[in-house]
């Protein structure tokens, strides 16, 4: 099973992470994952001005800086994966790398708060959801 684990360095995926070195079912043998970082585009005038290689080197930077720890932390449960830093909206890109990917589910974290239409789920986790056809696991 092809798994992609959307995460952002909040506390939240801290909480996914947990959940996921603490169920064997979910680390058995047969599952491939993919941790996936997002990163938000620069506006395009700061883009221009810093030019194509230093705004490249920004988003690995920003991407290994959120793919660090949790490198670390899934290292110690011996849970093998491959990272992946993406440059988008958030949960446009999650769904569509994972369409693209056809990995068989994404678990992310949700923060739960926010407007009326997103009592339950953060924004990202909303997106995500309208836009993909990949089921998804939430961790709150």
């Amino acid at each position: 099973m092809k798994i992609l684990l959307a995460i952002d360095g909040s506390p939240y995926t801290k909480k996914m992470l947990a959940y996921l070195t603490t169920h064997s079912e979910m680390l058995a043998g047969t599952q491939e994952y993919t941790a996936l970082t997002v990163q938000t585009p620069l506006p395009p005038r700061a883009r221009a001005a810093l030019g194509k290689a230093v705004v490249e080197q920004y988003y690995e930077e920003q991407g290994q800086k959120v793919l660090a720890p949790v490198e670390k932390y899934l290292a110690r449960h011996n849970v093998n994966f491959k990272p992946l830093i993406k440059v988008g909206p958030a949960g446009e890109t999650i769904a569509k790398v994972a369409e693209a990917g056809e990995f068989d589910m994404i678990i992310m974290g949700t923060q739960g708060h926010g407007a009326l239409g997103k009592l339950i789920m953060g924004s990202v986790s909303t997106q995500v959801l309208a836009s993909g056809h990949v089921p998804v696991l939430l961790m709150r």
